[in-house]
């Protein structure tokens, strides 16, 4: 079984287009309640700072306390301090209001489990298996109710600044801080406040409408630009929902995922916190395998999403894994990514080393990647093609084992993804143009 409104990160859309509308967040609020708290219990419901969040976080708590669970209300808190809270005041699973580094014209739903896990594939398709039938009411006795603790957000400030280590904190350091004018605008600044740094915040003034836009993770360039102008040691980006992190030199330079769990997966082999590989997805620059190869560090691909990189963590016995796009999982930390708690591993190597994130940064060698996006008329696997697989077998003996291909449908529309990863940038941008035109002439 399929699932049809369940993407890589919960649900997402435009608002006002199914699923995004209020009438379906009521009977996905239901749907979730039957799976996850059948004999009633609680949730904790978050949410970033987009004006829809307001009607959605409405329509949770509708469908929940109609399907007699009790909502406990937290207001704007990054995905990952849903994720911890929800353990913390004990709740049956959590719900986020959120589209993560999208604009605000989209929002999405996504839920955590008691754990503070993402769900698997077979709970979201549990849910699903409910929507289609009418949201259920309980009769008056076994309703739930809702409460507000958007004050208890400081615990998970608490949490995050609990995970440097002992003795360190981060005086000396001036740091640019943009929270996507999302959901971390409160608490990373006190975070990093808190423990010493001197901070310039900026993307922390929400309005509804700016979340993401021309800020954040996805944009960094004005972070680059403060962190240049105020010569700072370094510049944090979160995105919207607070899950991703991207990080800027003193020199103004972008330190991506795959750098910064280079950086990170160094630091504690060195110090003997590594547990088994590191894990990142088959979209991971090839210089990071390289990189922690030469460190005699283990690396695994998972598929991508953040999702399948903590189910591999978990299977192999990792502790170190993520995404390049920041999606970084520190699961001696948190259940999660967590972008300000990945921020705070980076700057405690930084004050630790006396090293600049430069400095850090600079032994691991990025290679040149293109990637092509192929609009075909409906998704197939084109690695089984075989005019497409003897294309890839051309470039990967032209690659000569220092590079790769791959080839990949999107989860969310009718594209197939050509990568194609080298040392020579000219050559990977010709195979990447050529492979996508065998793919294209092969789509059904």
């Amino acid at each position: 079984m399929s699932r049809q409104f369940f993407g890589t990160d919960g649900v997402r859309g435009k608002v006002g287009d199914e699923p995004m509308t209020v009438e379906f967040a009521l009977r996905l609020a239901s749907a979730a309640a039957r799976v996850l708290a059948p004999e009633g219990g609680t949730v904790l419901v978050g949410k970033d700072t987009r004006l829809s969040g307001y009607m959605f976080e409405a329509a949770l708590e509708a469908g929940f306390v109609a399907a007699g669970v009790n909502v406990l209300l937290v207001g704007p808190l990054p995905t990952p301090g849903i994720a911890f809270m929800l353990q913390k005041l004990k709740c049956d699973f959590g719900a986020v209001i959120s589209a993560s580094h999208n604009f605000y014209e989209d929002n999405g739903i996504k839920f955590f489990d008691r754990n503070g896990a993402k769900l698997p594939d077979e709970l979201e398709q549990q849910i699903e298996s409910y929507l289609q039938q009418p949201a259920l009411t309980r009769e008056s006795q076994r309703l739930g109710k809702a409460t507000r603790v958007d004050k208890q957000r400081t615990l998970y400030q608490e949490f995050c600044a609990s995970t440097l280590p002992p003795g360190v904190d981060l005086s000396g350091l001036k740091v640019v801080i943009d929270c996507a004018n999302g959901a971390a605008y409160k608490v990373a600044p006190r975070v990093l406040a808190d423990l010493g740094a001197d901070i310039i915040p900026i993307g922390c003034s929400p309005n509804g409408r700016n979340i993401n836009d021309g800020c954040g993770s996805m944009q960094p360039e004005l972070l680059r630009m403060t962190v240049s102008g105020v010569k700072a040691h370094a510049g944090i980006a979160l995105d919207g929902d607070g899950d991703r992190l991207v990080m800027v030199d003193h020199l103004g330079r972008i330190v991506d995922g795959d750098q910064l769990m280079y950086l990170l997966a160094r630091a504690r082999a060195q110090s003997g916190d590594l547990s088994g590989p590191v894990v990142g997805t088959v979209m991971s620059n090839f210089g990071l395998e390289l990189a922690l190869k030469e460190l005699g560090i283990q690396f695994h691909r998972a598929a991508v999403g953040d999702r399948y990189v903590l189910q591999m963590l978990r299977e192999l016995g990792g502790n170190l894994g993520g995404e390049t796009s920041g999606h970084l999982i520190c699961l001696d930390k948190t259940t999660t990514g967590d972008g300000l708690v990945a921020a705070l591993q980076v700057l405690a190597v930084m004050k630790q080393s006396r090293k600049s994130l430069a400095e850090l940064a600079a032994g691991m060698q990025r290679f040149p990647q293109r990637m092509v996006n192929v609009r075909v008329a409906e998704r197939f696997d084109a690695a089984a093609h075989p005019a497409v697989s003897a294309a890839v077998a051309v470039v990967e003996e032209a690659l000569a084992g220092r590079g790769r291909v791959v080839l990949r449908a999107s989860g969310t529309e009718p594209v197939i993804r050509v990568m194609v990863e080298g040392e020579d940038e000219v050559m990977v941008a010709s195979h990447a143009k050529s492979l996508a035109e065998v793919v294209q002439r092969a789509a059904p």
